[in-house]
């Protein structure tokens, strides 16, 4: 398996992660299971194969940094506001209101935060999967994953989690063991976080164990590894993810980066990929299929 071939399942991975958890979402840990199929049905208002905020803000993102030449966080924020304008199926509290709330693209995920005091929620890891393949050759990978995260999300503690997933795609990419690499991740990660990371990456964490909801952004990144530990194929990893209950598209996105970086495009089942689509609010109204974020991926890659 090639690194291209790596990059490809990483960005289709996250998408199937996220279309197949989406109509489980809010539901109970067993939900999915207990329905007795593990494909692409949909549910609720969401259509069979149909990709979340987490797949679309992803997507928008690789669009700049392919467009831009690398990052242009205004053209970032930019972006989003646009799709948060369009009026998208979902999009998350925290993030909705940083992207309306007024304020400049450099100081509104601060003022939010300094209002709120809460900002470690999943919404920049959900869409990281991109400019992790597109910084995983590059230098600073992990300060990249920091800036990008920062525009949503003030808390500090968001950009660590996601800068600590950049750099697991980045190993998986290069073909090492991203399970292998974390004690040099969290080795890179600010000191005032370090230890809640390195809790919830021990290979004896459950995410029964959490003390939050998978919403936030430790026990979600956490969940992910966790399953990566405890399966060994693709289909496994997201069928376990999504088993786990309530962020289920996120959960399941991420896990499907991870994943999908690990095993490979050739992993990922054909059942899953031919409904598989990405609507995207304010870009045109395009909708990107297989083929679309196959290129996407390899664009990123190169």
């Amino acid at each position: 398996m090639n690194r291209v071939d790596r990059a490809i399942g990483a960005i289709v991975g996250t998408a199937v992660g996220d279309a197949l958890g989406a109509p489980f979402e809010f539901l109970a840990a067993g939900t999915f299971s207990a329905t007795g199929t593990d494909e692409m049905n949909g549910g609720g208002s969401w259509e069979p194969g149909e990709a979340t905020d987490d797949t679309q803000m992803a997507v928008h993102v690789g669009e700049s940094l392919l467009e831009r030449g690398g990052l242009d966080l205004p053209d970032i924020f930019d972006r989003f506001q646009r799709w948060c304008a369009a009026d998208p199926m979902d999009v998350g509290i925290q993030t909705e209101d940083v992207l309306t709330n007024g304020h400049p693209w450099d100081k509104a995920a601060q003022v939010h935060f300094e209002f709120t005091m809460r900002a470690a929620g999943n919404g920049c890891l959900m869409r990281a999967v991109t400019s992790a393949v597109y910084f995983a050759h590059r230098e600073s990978t992990m300060d990249a994953a920091r800036k990008i995260a920062a525009l949503t999300h003030g808390d500090p503690a968001a950009w660590e989690g996601t800068a600590i997933f950049h750099d697991l795609i980045r190993v998986a990419l290069d073909g090492g063991d991203p399970l292998d690499a974390i004690p040099d991740a969290l080795a890179a990660t600010e000191p005032a976080y370090r230890e809640k990371y390195a809790t919830v990456l021990s290979p004896d964490w459950h995410p029964r164990m959490a003390t939050e909801s998978n919403g936030a952004i430790w026990p979600c990144l956490g969940s992910a590894v966790w399953v990566l530990r405890h399966t060994s194929t693709f289909e496994d990893a997201i069928r376990t993810a999504v088993d786990l209950g309530h962020d289920t598209d996120t959960v399941g996105a991420v896990t499907g980066g991870l994943a999908g970086a690990v095993y490979g495009i050739g992993a990922i089942p054909d059942r899953w990929t031919t409904k598989l689509h990405v609507p995207l609010p304010g870009a045109g109204d395009r909708v990107l299929r297989l083929p679309e974020l196959v290129d996407l991926a390899e664009r990123l890659n190169s």
